[in-house]
């Protein structure tokens, strides 16, 4: 596996003297191609590398402190029956999504658009998905900063200043800079985890059936039984990470063609960077959960700071090293932890944000502007204190997650595959698709309208802990019902893109064939492009980016829809 990367030219530095949609296309290094197919051309990496890259955006410690807050509120037992229907629901819903992702290089936004939503329908996912990375991005920027306070006595107000800002210009650069990120810190963070925890486990033995008997509380006495609804409470805090395979997407693009040569290797990156995140993420709330009991039942003046991941490992290194040493090392985990994710949470979330932004005001404003607005909105959330209201916020996340994931996934599993009513290769241009599709589109409004509705007690409190339930069932049941409902016919505005070469090559890959854009008079590859409604000088058919399209204000590039 090399983990050498590429260098890839900045063609802005060839193009000075274009604007708007023209030089926003040039400045590929800078925009990571925000709202576009990633091109072969720039996809030098290997699945080895890439499947690295995604998986360093999970060393977040937001898992620590997840596990421990279930397993608090509702004992050992409900966390980890809860633990383990995230992981089945996250396994089974991601792996369509990862695999259209690194079979067609293009980010879950596309893909949703082309799965039941639309070419603005899926705007409503994109800020879904946004509010999820600036979610995250603030508790873990609001763990860097109890670890700063606690190592270096910083204020905390201050810890979540620095622990924003420091971000930002480490993301400037996109997927160059955040694959050489994630592949040099991953071994040093591996260690400093994994080693800890296991020497805990060695020392001390019992701590394993204290572990297993615990009922809840930070006394060690909730009394919580296993129960239906409490595995349902923990489940559905763990479920508001279920938009995690959006950002696992947003590296799995990058993937390189799937050829015979490569189809272990490919399959293996997918599958573990995709879906298979869930098993490390599991991992870690299961001792996030241990650590916690650990120190409620061992270290009691320290039983109220139990689901704070700095203090986890705090305690651990202390069984075996000086406290200055232990502190140390403490800090240097929270640092490098919170880096490794907030990269991607700042990544992604701009890469949303102007998503929504371009297709709304056809403006394109550029993905640095929305990466600073994404890290301004988690320091609001961060000095809002959300660890006060941590479980609450993420459950009530979580409904709206699980309706965008599962009726995306629902689209392309049911009504690709088994139905065959949506096109099974994904379509993100504008002119090739109508505004809104209402199969998914619908499907999202109703699963995430009622399930919040149950989440809130509107149809009683019996009920309320199976909001995440609800949320999920209609996700998964509306899209095949209103697809057959309508047969398909909101799919697809035309079936011609107006281009005569194949969108695919013999691999049934994306090919790399490119075609001149009329707009920037740049050539871009052919799954780029479509025909523009305007003739060339001379009566020539002319050929248009997705980007370009994107910002055409006047709609005149626009192919008429097929009747």
């Amino acid at each position: 596996m090399s983990h050498e990367l590429p260098q890839v030219a900045d063609p802005a530095a060839e193009d000075h003297h274009l604007t708007g949609p023209a030089a926003a296309a040039t400045r590929e290094t800078l925009e990571d191609y925000t709202l576009r197919f990633a091109p072969r051309s720039y996809r030098k990496w290997g699945p080895g590398v890439v499947a690295i890259s995604a998986l360093g955006g999970i060393a977040y410690l937001a898992d620590f402190a997840i596990g421990a807050n279930i397993g608090i509120a509702n004992g050992t037992g409900n966390a980890l029956w809860g633990i383990l229907f995230f992981a089945v629901v996250i396994v089974l819903t991601g792996y369509p999504l990862a695999y259209y992702a690194a079979r067609y290089n293009i980010d879950l936004d596309l893909i949703t658009r082309g799965s039941g939503f639309g070419y603005y329908g899926s705007v409503v996912t994109n800020v879904i998905f946004a509010s999820f990375t600036f979610i995250f991005f603030a508790l873990e920027g609001s763990i860097m900063a109890q670890g700063l306070k606690l190592g270096l006595h910083i204020p905390v107000w201050l810890g979540y200043l620095v622990s924003s800002v420091l971000i930002i210009p480490l993301v400037i650069y996109g997927m160059n800079t955040l694959a050489k990120l994630q592949v040099w810190t991953t071994p040093l963070w591996l260690v400093m985890m994994v080693l800890p925890f296991l020497y805990l486990l060695i020392s001390h033995p019992d701590a394993v059936g204290d572990f297993l008997a615990f009922s809840g509380g930070t006394d060690g006495k909730g009394g919580q039984h296993v129960s239906f609804a409490g595995t349902m409470l923990a489940a559905g805090v763990c479920l508001s990470l279920i938009a995690q395979i959006a950002e696992q997407i947003d590296y799995l693009r990058f993937m390189p063609p799937k050829t015979a040569e490569n189809k272990t290797k490919w399959w293996t990156a997918v599958i573990t960077a995709g879906p298979g995140w869930v098993f490390f993420g599991a991992i870690k709330q299961v001792v996030g959960l241990f650590l916690a009991v650990y120190i409620i039942l061992n270290l009691t003046e320290q039983a109220g700071v139990a689901n704070q991941p700095v203090e986890q490992f705090l305690a651990i290194y202390e069984d075996f090293m000086p406290h200055w040493l232990a502190l140390t090392l403490a800090v240097i985990l929270v640092v490098i932890s919170q880096i490794k994710i907030n990269v991607t949470n700042a990544y992604s979330g701009s890469l949303a944000w102007t998503n929504s932004f371009t297709r709304v005001s056809k403006t394109y404003p550029g993905r640095i502007v929305f990466l600073v607005f994404n890290v301004a909105i988690a320091i609001v959330l961060m000095e809002a204190n959300m660890f006060s209201f941590l479980n609450n916020l993420l459950n009530f996340y979580a409904n709206c997650g699980i309706a965008w994931i599962v009726a995306v996934a629902s689209d392309i599993a049911i009504n690709k595959y088994l139905l065959g009513l949506s096109p099974k290769q994904p379509e993100f241009r504008r002119g090739m698709l109508y505004n809104v599709n209402p199969v998914g589109f619908v499907s999202l409004i109703v699963a995430a309208g009622a399930s919040i509705l149950v989440y809130f007690h509107v149809f009683g409190d019996a009920i309320q802990p199976y909001s995440p339930i609800v949320a999920l069932v209609l996700a998964l049941v509306l899209p095949p019902i209103i697809a057959v409902a309508t047969q398909g016919k909101y799919y697809l505005r035309r079936t011609d893109d107006g281009i005569d070469l194949p969108m695919l090559d013999a691999d049934g890959n994306p090919t790399d064939t490119k075609l001149m854009c009329c707009v920037t008079g740049i050539e871009f590859e052919r799954p780029d492009m479509i025909a523009s409604n305007v003739p060339g000088p001379n009566g020539e058919k002319q050929y248009i980016s997705s980007l370009a399209l994107s910002c055409d204000k006047s709609g005149e590039h626009v192919l008429p829809a097929q009747r």
